[in-house]
């Protein structure tokens, strides 16, 4: 009878694990949490802030971060989902009714970092169609839709080297050029305005704003912004909603069948970048000036920053948000794990990767912007750049100078789409495991419902789409997981280390079958229980000290706006709140709220205990010596002591 029992209750565990799905092997897990932690700031924030704050000096604040507060969120989220196999919408109500809100704050930040990731990778099909043209459109002033300001430095050096100015495609005289603004030619350098006298004297490329033809292509051509504000956003751009809905295609057919599919995918999304970084830093190397931009990002160790606070509030920031720790999405991928899966050793590989995927990202821009920064005749600081405005307009104005522009400007497009795509096929797959936890008979209908799923997002973002849409999109980059993320830390460590405590949650590790060596466990403890959760502290503190209101460029967001950047960080953590006084309103006790239910455990005790909950009442057969008759006996009777 026992053996029965146990058969069926392993058939129906091994039924669950396989209606939930688990990876088809370890590395599908291990390139899926590889290619979501490498994304966007590895290549575009974290080289600026390098050489921005003291070179390779700056690699000291950012190990002693990673090793103090980011690896050991990215180790216990891995445990956390491995163990129960949960996402965390379902889990963190488990561990304690008071928590409930957390979990739904992690799906709400992946769902909203999903719109503006999708708006990058539709602009990276932006430029790649573009980059099948003869001449690459950024790299000359001579379109229609250039506008007056715009300027080349080969079309500005052919009109200096006669006297004159470039403006307008065209060549002025210095004294025309001057009347433009108001001014009076001085001399052939320098323009002044005859009401002030000679106090007032400008040089003379600084009377009138100009622009590169690549920031112009930007944002003339591709983005339509130019004279709109939150006032104004314009019409849709048609051909961006075009590149978002391809992205968003890709996105829903690699998800169509959950991590069955994605698992294969991340073969390429994860790998394929390192293989395009590679290429673009043997091509680097070679270039004139690349070692001048090199030797400025690294090679130049500047020690004395480390005493500033800023360098290592930048560090503490970089890593946190680099990791993506907090996301829920570690926990979701992890909990399509194999139950005895050594987590540990996973988390420390994919965290030092990362790492050094930044700083090799580093090589590869940098020897790019020395090269531009040589052709320009101009420091390698004057072309430094971060975010949107080093990928969209700085590199490629880089890769115009190259020979086969073309060839390299696709590359790094690329690239970047494969860096986004890895992310947000994470970040995706957080929601729709939410959806599948809480209605496991959607999981029969998952192409329909990743569909809907993308759709829904899809058109989330088409404000992003306006001609004033980038407007929006720095908003969503700005507050949608700022300070929020930071605190949904600070939570979460206070609810699997304090609440549910450490002892436990050791001893859920060990279940697992995870080894952790006692130098190891000893380093676990200390950060868990003290150094993270006052690093986290002093992180959010930094986070607020330095924060300055939403801008893109020039144009800082009026406060209205400002104000509903706030509402979307309190769409997350707000729920933190929200969640604790819905179990109050729930809980009989107040001890209630922090008693762990007694489904915090492996998926196959709860499919086992389902099983057995579910099964009739068990029927007696008497198949053994004490059976006589009709009549059962305890046990046979005993032979007389006579």
């Amino acid at each position: 009878m026992s053996a029965r029992k146990a058969a069926g209750s392993t058939e129906a565990a091994k039924g669950a694990e396989e209606d939930r799905g688990t990876w088809g092997n370890q590395c599908e897990f291990f390139l899926s949490c590889l290619g979501y932690a490498v994304g966007f700031g590895n290549v575009w924030r974290f080289p600026y802030l390098c050489y921005k704050n003291g070179g390779a000096a700056f690699l000291i604040p950012y190990t002693v971060m990673l090793l103090f507060s980011g690896l050991p969120i990215f180790f216990m989220e891995l445990a956390l989902g491995q163990y129960v196999s949960l996402g965390p919408a379902l889990l963190f109500p488990k561990l304690a009714p008071i928590f409930s809100g957390l979990g739904w704050g992690m799906v709400v930040i992946p769902l909203l970092t999903a719109l503006s990731f999708n708006v990058i990778i539709a602009w990276s099909f932006f430029y790649i169609f573009a980059s099948f043209s003869d001449v690459l459109p950024w790299s000359r002033c001579d379109n229609d839709f250039n506008s007056v300001n715009c300027f080349t430095d080969a079309e500005a050096e052919a009109c200096k080297n006669s006297s004159l100015v470039y403006f307008n495609r065209t060549c002025l005289s210095v004294g025309d050029y001057c009347g433009l603004a108001g001014l009076r030619k001085l001399n052939e350098t320098h323009c002044h305005d005859p009401a002030n006298g000679s106090a007032w004297v400008r040089p003379v490329e600084t009377v009138l704003t100009r622009i590169s033809a690549s920031e112009d292509y930007f944002k003339n051509r591709m983005l339509g912004v130019t004279g709109r504000s939150w006032d104004d956003m314009g019409g849709l751009r048609w051909e961006l909603v075009g590149c978002l809905a391809l992205a968003w295609v890709i996105v829903g057919l690699c998800l169509a069948k959950g991590i069955k599919s994605s698992g294969k995918v991340v073969y390429f999304t994860a790998l394929f970048p390192y293989v395009i970084l590679a290429i673009l830093f043997v091509r680097g190397i070679t270039l004139d000036g690349a070692m001048k931009g090199i030797d400025f990002y690294f090679l130049q160790p500047d020690f004395s920053r480390l005493t500033e606070v800023e360098v290592w509030s930048d560090a503490a920031i970089q890593i946190f948000y680099s990791l993506g720790v907090s996301f829920g999405c570690l926990i979701t991928l992890s909990s399509y794990n194999k139950f005895n899966n050594n987590c540990m050793r996973d988390a420390i590989i994919i965290a030092f990767s990362n790492c050094s995927t930044s700083v090799f990202a580093g090589f590869v821009i940098f020897s790019i912007l020395g090269f531009l920064a040589q052709e320009l005749g101009v420091e390698v600081k004057d072309v430094a750049s971060s975010g949107s405005g080093l990928a969209f307009i700085v590199y490629p104005a880089a890769v115009s100078l190259l020979p086969l522009p073309q060839l390299w400007s696709v590359l790094f497009f690329v690239m970047l789409i494969n860096i986004g795509l890895a992310s947000q096929l994470t970040m995706v797959e957080t929601v729709t495991t939410t959806l599948f936890d809480y209605m496991p008979s959607l999981r029969s209908r998952k192409p329909l419902v990743v569909a809907c799923v993308c759709f829904v997002i899809f058109l989330m973002g088409l404000s992003m789409c306006l001609e004033g849409g980038i407007l929006m999109f720095e908003l969503f980059f700005w507050y949608s997981a700022g300070i929020s993320v930071i605190i949904l830390a600070i939570t979460q460590i206070l609810a699997v280390i304090w609440v549910y405590g450490f002892r436990r949650f050791l001893s859920n590790i060990k279940e697992m079958g995870v080894y952790i060596p006692a130098p190891l466990k000893a380093y676990w403890l200390v950060t868990w229980i003290f150094i993270t959760p006052v690093l986290l502290v002093l992180i959010c503190f930094f986070y607020i000290y330095f924060f300055v209101p939403a801008y893109w460029g020039d144009y800082v967001f009026p406060p209205s706006i400002q104000v509903l950047g706030w509402l979307l960080s309190a769409s997350s953590m707000g729920l933190i709140p929200l969640g604790a006084l819905a179990a109050l309103c729930k809980t009989k006790s107040f001890r209630g709220l922090f008693q762990t239910s007694p489904d915090l455990c492996p998926a196959h005790v709860r499919s086992q205990r389902a099983a057995q909950q579910g099964s009739p009442a068990p029927r007696f057969e008497y198949n053994n010596a004490a059976f006589e008759g009709s009549r059962a006996k305890v046990c046979p009777e005993l032979p007389s002591a006579e």
